[in-house]
């Protein structure tokens, strides 16, 4: 075969590869255009809302605090007190299972004289619970029926609703609502429409724990008055956080 012979079929062979790939080049073109999308319109929006009720339990939280010379003694005059704590805690009609150890601790007591080692000078026992009532109107009769039997440590009271689910749900429902409702305010003045709710996350919902609050005698004149106490309200919350998708 001769020079120019060979030269003439490596040409035909470069000239046919180059008509066979642009056909395939041409159909990737086309696939990447006809795949692309413009962005969606969306809109995120955060709700939040509140509900509040009243409490309908109340946690006491006291006991008794006894010193003697020595342990032994502590802990025995503690005891003798608990005990009418317990059974007035009782009589009150509040059942042993809401009754609840919440601290107990027996220590040295000492004293310390300027320029000296200390001197140990009697014990201290503390024996604290904690107790669920549920009858709301008697809470300032329970402590003092308390006291009245040998109670003489009180941390305060606490609230709580026993069971919150439909306070939460109540909130979810409003939250969810309100953020519709934005979405729909939002669609109207720009002319748009809500195809869909792209995602619904719910964000950091709170429902109080039992809160304290302080003690109070009541300052009529007449001593047998019993402590007032008031459960005031509690507020539950729930945020969600939507995204809508807007169309023309």
């Amino acid at each position: 075969m001769t020079h120019s012979l060979q030269r003439a079929l490596l040409s035909a062979a470069a000239i046919g590869f180059v008509f066979s790939v642009a056909p395939a080049q041409a159909q990737t073109m086309d696939t990447m255009n006809h795949n692309s999308i413009q962005p969606e319109t969306t809109l995120s929006i955060s709700a939040e809302a509140r509900v509040t009720s009243e409490p309908d339990i109340a946690y006491l939280n006291g006991g008794v605090i006894s010193e003697a010379t020595t342990a032994q003694e502590a802990l025995q005059k503690n005891a003798s007190d608990m005990a009418g704590v317990f059974e007035a805690l009782k009589a009150a009609g509040v059942p042993e299972k809401d009754i609840q150890t919440s601290n107990f601790s027996l220590n040295p007591r000492y004293e310390y004289p300027k320029n000296g080692q200390r001197i140990l000078t009697g014990y201290q026992v503390s024996n604290q619970v904690q107790a669920k009532v549920t009858d709301m109107e008697n809470v300032g009769k329970v402590i003092d029926a308390m006291v009245a039997e040998g109670g003489n440590s009180f941390s305060g009271v606490s609230f709580a609703v026993e069971d919150p689910s439909d306070l939460m749900n109540e909130a979810r429902r409003k939250a969810i609502k309100d953020a519709m409702a934005r979405a729909e305010l939002y669609a109207e003045a720009t002319g748009y429409t809500i195809a869909r709710i792209v995602t619904i996350e719910e964000g950091g919902s709170y429902a109080p724990q039992p809160r304290p609050v302080m003690m109070a005698r009541s300052m009529a004149a007449d001593e047998s008055a019993s402590t007032q106490i008031s459960g005031g309200e509690l507020t539950y919350s729930a945020n969600v956080n939507v995204v809508f998708e807007f169309r023309k």
